[in-house]
């Protein structure tokens, strides 16, 4: 047999002593009953102790134990010891205990917990071999050199460990140590022999699921093979599934361990029944059926008769549908007749009188009438952001949002807001900055934004509102949209709860910086390495940020601007896309004006329609029976009213073009009329704004495109942005929350510490006199 040539590596880690102590405090704190620790994710190599660094600061605290965040019992096999000095230890690890796990304890009658921690599993290096083949062990042996030296500073030696012809016997664990003046490194390596292949899929799966009509579903196989399997599908009603937008097909791999998913977008009805799962090669096959049940209303398939005597009603739907018969006494006409009589004397109700009101109605109604006309004229509130719930080519079929759920876990109680000043006022409601007390944890006290309808809104504005509450509720949370944080849609009028943008909208914003702003277009930017700077340093760690000097979190951004910034709004407003993108959602009104920006000049997309009066506002031009901001659509909306994710990237063009000019209006000079039109029409794109290098420029003529299939995605102008990124402002936002779980933590703590290190990297590079430098260390 022909040996598969496989090679392990060793490689060699550097390991840090520690030392800790049992902390002592005064008063008895349920908050503080731990220690707050700065490591909350741990990666640990498969077959080691992993220790969660959770010290009690109360010696009251008794009974230390592990739970999970979420509540579930702990995985099967994880044992565990405390230590008051250490924490709570897991020993030998494995890759079934990779989760979320809190550290508990008893202070009285009460439980206390410590903050979250994030456990990954290394996977170890494993070799599995049929019986009588030949296998080589060759683990690679180097040196590492400190990233902060230049050049090469390493050795390299290979030992290879050969067994002829291996069998059952020589099935263990291999270890190789690698000695020097420095000290000692060991790695292990697991060896397998096995006689035949095989193909082992993991037990415990749940075979028969539901879902409901609408959503979607994923069906998860994970198995183990060895040789690789030769062949991996998925099949449904004897028919071999292909990989389309409607059933996702993916498979991963990590040495012999594969995972194969199904993903099942937005189920009908009708695709309920059996999926089967089938994997082989030349030892085995194996299969894995699912059965799928899609809960949908009942529906009348058929209905026949009176055919001798008998009705037949066919209905399907799951559960399985309840037929009732009811029996209606209806009259049944035999006979009619119709009689025509002329009347040959005059009538004498026809008065003058009666003709007066007769002709003062019809007045009446034509006036009503003309009323009705203009008030049916008027722009009415509405979301702007569509949910697609199916594509068919060109033609896209979007979710009723008033259909959509809304989870009561958003409800807040309206008597803890205290509202303040008025952010944005419009024709249909308005937005005020107010203050949530215990909206994170009952002891906090955040700055929230509260979208809210004026007193004499009509049923039409207030179901819109509500929807626009849902379509947030649905979409989730992103470090790059204005995040919902809660809601009051009861006793009172509804009020939506979103994050507070304290620097307003992008436009102006980049307006009020025209005259700070540094072009480093042909030059070298001013951001330099920190480690440079070795006058005096200061350590910000997170338990002090939340404790600084106000001039530290101010509400006012008096920095410069540079063309780095620039770059930075464009990477997050295309992340923010990527996302809605990801949700399949569509914005319709991407500008400069509907981009936020907050603390650490994060950028967040919204719609800020509800505060704006698109009747007193220049950029909405009267089309039809709306008012459409005509200057950033993309021609396939503008001339036959098609509003896709490509539109989106058309109008994310004419965002960077706003903002690599500060602030200027989209076709200057140019009014809105028929010129304007066949200009569209012609081809004509504008021409490269003042402040924008070759590549961005490049970007936007791309997502100019005639073609909307020619454009690029949101996916790919993220990849484009990055790249033009400097590796110091990459670092700034890998400081964000990239991918929110809780709103409320990312606005605190996270944005705070992520507006902070730009100030301190700016200052460090020449925008502070002192001559200081600072480090912010994670």
């Amino acid at each position: 047999d022909k040996s598969l040539g496989s090679e392990c590596s060793l490689n060699l880690f550097s390991a840090s002593l520690s030392s800790s102590s049992h902390l002592l405090s005064s008063n008895a704190d349920l908050e503080n009953a731990f220690v707050r620790s700065m490591v909350n994710g741990l990666l640990v190599k498969e077959g080691m102790d992993c220790t969660l660094p959770c010290l009690v600061t109360e010696p009251a605290v008794t009974g230390l134990s592990l739970l999970t965040c979420s509540g579930d019992p702990l995985p099967a096999g994880l044992s565990y010891s405390t230590d008051s000095h250490k924490g709570i230890t897991i020993h030998n690890i494995s890759k079934t205990f990779e989760g979320c796990y809190v550290c508990a304890g008893n202070m009285g009658a009460v439980i206390v917990k410590s903050s979250q921690y994030t456990v990954d599993v290394r996977l170890g290096l494993w070799i599995w071999e049929c019986k009588g083949r030949d296998r080589n062990i060759s683990p690679g042996i180097a040196t590492h050199n400190s990233n902060i030296l230049s050049g090469s500073r390493g050795y390299t030696r290979t030992a290879i460990l050969s067994i002829g012809a291996v069998g059952p016997a020589d099935s263990g664990v291999y270890y190789c140590q690698a000695r020097n003046e420095r000290g000692v490194s060991n790695a292990t390596v697991h060896l397998s022999v096995y006689e035949r292949g095989f193909i082992n899929l993991t037990a415990g799966v749940e075979r028969a699921v539901e879902v409901r009509e609408g959503e979607s579903l994923t069906l998860r196989v994970e198995m183990t093979s060895y040789p690789k399997p030769s062949a991996v599908y998925w099949t449904y009603s004897n028919q071999q599934l292909k990989n389309t937008s409607e059933h996702v097909i993916t498979l991963h791999n990590k040495q012999y361990r594969y995972i194969s998913e199904l993903k099942l977008v937005r189920v009908h009805g009708s695709e309920g029944g059996i999926y089967t799962f089938s994997a082989n090669h030349s030892y085995t096959n194996v299969n894995q059926s699912f059965f799928v049940h899609v809960i949908c209303k009942p529906m009348i398939v058929s209905q026949e008769g009176p055919i001798d005597g008998q009705v037949r009603c066919v209905a399907s739907g799951y559960p399985v549908p309840k037929i009732s018969w009811y029996y209606c006494e209806t009259p049944h006409t035999r006979y009619d007749t119709n009689e025509i009589i002329k009347r040959t004397v005059p009538h004498k109700l026809f008065t003058p009188l009666l003709t007066g009101v007769v002709t003062a109605s019809v007045l009446l109604t034509l006036f009503l009438i003309v009323l009705l006309y203009k008030y049916m004229q008027k722009p009415k509130y509405e979301i702007h952001w569509k949910v697609i719930d199916s594509i068919h080519g060109n033609s896209y079929t979007y979710i009723d949002p008033t259909q959509l759920p809304y989870d009561p876990k958003w409800e807040f109680p309206r008597e803890r807001l205290r509202f303040g000043k008025i952010l944005g006022s419009g024709a249909f409601g308005k937005v005020v900055a107010a203050t949530a007390y215990g909206l994170c944890s009952p002891d906090t006290v955040t700055t929230v934004a509260v979208k809210m309808l004026k007193p004499s809104a009509h049923s039409t504005e207030k179901e819109a509102l509500m929807s626009e509450l849902k379509v947030l509720s649905y979409l989730g949370n992103h470090m790059n949209i204005v995040n919902l944080l809660g809601a009051c849609t009861v006793r009172g009028p509804t009020l939506v709860i979103t994050e507070y943008c304290c620097y307003g909208d992008l436009l102006n914003f980049l307006r009020r910086k025209r005259d700070a702003f540094f072009s480093s277009k042909t030059g070298d930017g001013y951001y330099k390495n920190l480690l440079n700077y070795n006058s005096l340093s200061l350590c910000v760690s997170l338990s002090l940020c939340l404790s600084l000097p106000p001039e530290w979190i101010d509400d006012k951004d008096d920095l410069s601007l540079d063309t780095e910034d620039l770059l930075s709004f464009s990477y997050q407003v295309a992340k923010g896309m990527d996302f809605l993108t990801s949700k399949n959602c569509i914005h319709r009104d991407l500008a400069a004006r509907n981009v936020l920006l907050t603390h650490g000049r994060v950028a967040k997309i919204c719609d800020f329609g509800l505060a704006r009066d698109i009747t007193k506002d220049s950029n909405y031009v009267l089309r039809g029976n709306a008012r459409l901001p005509v200057k950033w659509m993309s021609p396939e909306s503008l001339f036959s009213c098609v509003y896709t994710f490509e539109s989106d990237v058309w109008s994310y063009g004419i965002l960077l073009w706003e903002i690599f000019s500060l602030g200027n209006s989209p076709y200057p000079g140019v009014p809105v009329g028929s010129m304007f039109y066949k200009m569209i029409q012609d081809g004509y794109r504008m021409s490269e704004p003042e402040f924008a290098p070759s590549e961005i420029y490049e970007v936007m003529r791309w997502c100019w495109s005639a073609d909307p299939l020619k454009r690029p995605t949101f996916k790919k102008l993220v990849e484009r942005t990055e790249m033009l990124l400097s590796e110091t402002t990459k670092h700034l936002q890998g400081h964000g929350c990239p991918e929110l779980n809780d709103a409320c933590e990312c606005s605190t703590e996270e944005l705070l510490k992520h507006q902070l290190l730009k100030v301190l990297i700016m200052s460090s590079a020449g925008h502070d006199s002192t001559g200081q430098s600072y480090v912010l260390e994670k």
